[in-house]
Formats: structure tokens, C-alpha cells, sequence
């Protein structure tokens, strides 16, 4: 893996040039645009990132606070994404799917420095991630799998003896 955990761990912020970026879709909005502006430059200045052992998170947002939370179990397929005008800022989007059942992306990251290095350890959390903590029977701490195997043996079982009477 050609990647630097510690450097993408640290990420909570997009680049300087996704504000540029907003700004120039923003007047392109022509009429819309002194609406459009306020929008983005609140949105680029609340955009927050957090990486960590068990998923990534994005937040932004100042009168509507949205917040996404995705751990790397759920994630399904990265998608890289990048326009003309993101390509020539040095800007690309990641589209994170997961198996919600939505056409469009869970989350989306943008004005990320190294979007390649990000994709490739997402794929590699998204590949290793392990269960959740919370998947033990009642907190106690015990693991399912050998309650599942002897409920497994039960209905080998049961599926003998009915196969014996027919």
C-alpha cells in the first residue's frame, strides 16, 4: 500500500481551492448567485472531515448542521469524480456508496489534497474492516459465532431426522 495513514488520519479540512471552486459555481448561477454565494462560502468554511480506526465523518453546515457518519464496514463502492474546471484546480470528488439502497452517494469528499491516496485506503479500511464492538451477545462481551455454530449443528439435525421419516 502506497499510502500515508498518519497523513489521511489528519485530514479535517478540504483545500483552499474548493473555495475557489464554489465561488466560480456559484456565478455561474447568474440570478441566483447572491443567494448561491453565501451558501458555499458557509459551506466550504463549516466542511469538517474525521478519519479514524472505525469509519470517516463529515460534517458542515451553520443554520442546518448536517452530519454523516460512515464506518468502513458499511462502505460498498468509491466512485472518483472530477469536471474540467475541478481537474484544472487540482480538485477531484470521492462518492462513497453504501448498501443503503439510494441511487446517489452516502457521502461525498471533496478538495481532499491526494484523492487517489484517500480512494486507496478507504478500498483497504473497507476490505479489512472488522465487525463493530457492539456485535456480542447482550455487552457481555461473548462473541456469537459459537452460539451461531450450535445453532447451525441444531438444524443439521433436524434436517437428518426429517429426511429419515420421508
Amino acid at each position: 500500500m502506497d499510502f500515508d495513514t498518519k497523513a489521511i488520519m489528519a485530514i479535517t479540512r478540504p483545500k483552499e481551492s474548493l473555495f475557489t471552486y464554489y465561488m466560480l459555481s456559484a456565478l455561474m448561477t447568474l440570478f441566483a448567485a447572491p443567494v448561491m454565494l453565501p451558501y458555499m462560502y458557509f459551506r466550504f468554511h463549516t466542511m469538517r472531515y474525521k478519519f479514524d480506526e472505525e469509519g470517516v465523518s463529515m460534517s458542515w453546515g451553520i443554520l442546518f448542521h448536517h452530519q454523516i457518519v460512515l464506518n468502513y464496514s458499511r462502505i460498498q463502492d468509491i466512485h472518483l469524480q472530477s469536471n474540467f474546471v475541478e481537474r484544472h484546480l487540482g480538485l477531484a470528488r470521492l462518492e462513497i456508496q453504501t448498501a443503503s439502497g439510494g441511487a446517489g452517494a452516502e457521502m461525498t469528499l471533496e478538495g481532499l489534497d491526494d484523492v487517489e491516496q484517500v480512494r486507496d485506503f478507504l478500498y483497504s479500511r473497507m476490505r479489512g474492516a472488522k465487525e463493530p464492538k457492539s456485535r456480542t451477545m447482550s455487552g457481555e462481551g461473548k462473541s456469537l459465532e459459537p452460539v451461531l455454530r450450535d445453532i447451525a449443528a441444531e438444524l443439521r439435525a433436524i434436517r437428518e431426522k426429517i429426511g429419515t421419516r420421508g
